[in-house]
């Protein structure tokens, strides 16, 4: 596999061994997001940070009108480009903030895994532009890292997140499930429904399930035989593990 873009960010490091669900909830709520969305025929669909492109490809068996993907990495827009074959989808690379969509263009949106990667503006920031984009009505959600519980010690909170962004190289702030919604609801939205599951993006359970059982295998030949990547992949469990009872994952689905 082609080394992925930014290759030190924990989620391209998981990618590059092989891994292709890197949503925290795992590939059961994704799927129940986009259940619950009810995409139909006459939707047009923006998704935030596709990646690799997992979960576009289930979005477009709901046969949408219209699918945009706004991803901002080039190599990973490009590969979008090649891996997405179907004459109703469009990769656009820009920024999530700024998707240079029209106002009240599309039915839906939904974004995984990418709010907590992003500062407290840049969160608002893009929660306004999917508001902006969306129809009178229409929907947006988000599948998240979520902390536990709501009135968890702001030292734990500061050191979770410190630990999170130094081992994913990236500025990462995940919010406790009243802050995720608050912040949907200052961009202008109403909460219509939240479901949680068990952080266990790393758990040998989850990834059997997520990945089957060759594409397990295949990730664990892949860490063995890279050994620094595989340095990080174990700094990234043993986060995750010993943080995981105030660690899960979120799904919200918001309507405007």
């Amino acid at each position: 596999m082609t080394q992925p873009p930014y290759s030190e960010k924990g989620s391209w490091i998981l990618a590059k061994m092989g891994k292709k669900v890197l949503r925290p909830g795992g590939k059961e709520l994704t799927l129940a997001l986009i259940h619950k969305l009810r995409i139909n025929q006459q939707d047009s669909v923006v998704e935030f940070a596709p990646g690799i492109g997992w979960t576009a490809k289930r979005i477009l068996q709901q046969q949408p009108k219209q699918y945009f993907g706004i991803e901002l990495n080039a190599q990973a827009a490009q590969r979008l480009n090649h891996g997405i074959s179907s004459p109703s989808s469009q990769i656009i690379q820009t920024s999530a903030a700024h998707t240079n969509l029209p106002d009240q263009s599309v039915d839906k949106v939904i974004g995984e895994a990418m709010l907590t990667m992003q500062s407290k503006n840049q969160k608002l920031a893009i929660t306004r532009e999917a508001y902006r984009i969306l129809k009178p009505k229409g929907y947006y959600a988000i599948h998240e890292i979520a902390l536990q519980p709501d009135e968890i010690d702001t030292s734990l909170k500061n050191e979770i997140q410190k630990k999170m962004s130094h081992t994913s190289k990236l500025n990462a702030r995940p919010l406790t499930s009243e802050e995720w919604c608050d912040l949907l609801k200052e961009s202008g939205f109403q909460i219509i429904s939240i479901e949680r599951r068990p952080m266990a993006l790393m758990k040998l359970s989850r990834i059997i399930v997520d990945e089957g059982l060759l594409g397990t295998l295949k990730i664990a030949f892949n860490i063995l035989t890279h050994p620094q990547e595989r340095t990080q992949v174990l700094t990234i469990r043993k986060l995750f593990s010993t943080y995981k009872k105030n660690m899960n994952a979120i799904a919200i689905i918001a309507q405007k």
